[in-house]
């Protein structure tokens, strides 16, 4: 049976989740503050599920730590976050960090930016399998099909040239966990 887990649901519940939230009021299945210790066994989980929550979090790298303790090895990470220099990131007060297309490759040894990663064990901690670039949320979300593809063929070019002119809103993320 596959285990999973939401990170900061807020009032979105997901079935077969165990919906973790900071906030009470949201009546999440557990309390969760990203900033702790995670409170589940290591190895627990097959698959975690994260969406608009990671830009709110200090003190990313501990977390991302303890997200791969409580995982299997080979569980999928599905992340959604603000495009660095969306309209988005920016009107959010409560917002500290910003995501480009590049973040998670902090984190995989074999991606040519991991000589950053000086907080980082000299092991990947995961794999980034997928990162997709999303123009639209909400009601530009039907430019998508017309924006998406052009934005996608090669980040690096699109983040240096483009992103000024046609500024994403989200980016998703894919990773695995490696052990």
């Amino acid at each position: 049976m596959l285990t999973k887990l939401n990170l900061g649901c807020g009032l979105v519940k997901k079935e077969g989740y165990i919906n973790c939230n900071i906030s009470e009021e949201v009546k999440p299945d557990k309390v969760l503050d990203l900033e702790k210790k995670f409170p589940f066994k290591d190895n627990s989980f097959d698959e975690v599920e994260a969406s608009h929550v990671f830009e709110h979090v200090k003190n990313f790298i501990p977390m991302m730590n303890e997200i791969r303790c409580v995982c299997r090895k080979g569980a999928k990470i599905f992340i959604r976050v603000p495009f660095y220099n969306s309209c988005e990131q920016a009107t959010d007060p409560t917002h500290v960090r910003f995501f480009s297309p590049f973040s998670f490759k902090y984190f995989d040894r074999s991606s040519d930016l991991s000589q950053y990663s000086h907080e980082v064990s000299d092991k990947s901690l995961f794999k980034v399998r997928q990162v997709k670039i999303n123009y639209g949320v909400g009601r530009s979300r039907f430019l998508n099909f017309l924006i998406n593809p052009l934005i996608n063929l090669n980040h690096s070019f699109y983040c240096k040239f483009l992103s000024g002119i046609l500024p994403a809103s989200e980016i998703f993320f894919e990773l695995e966990v490696i052990k």
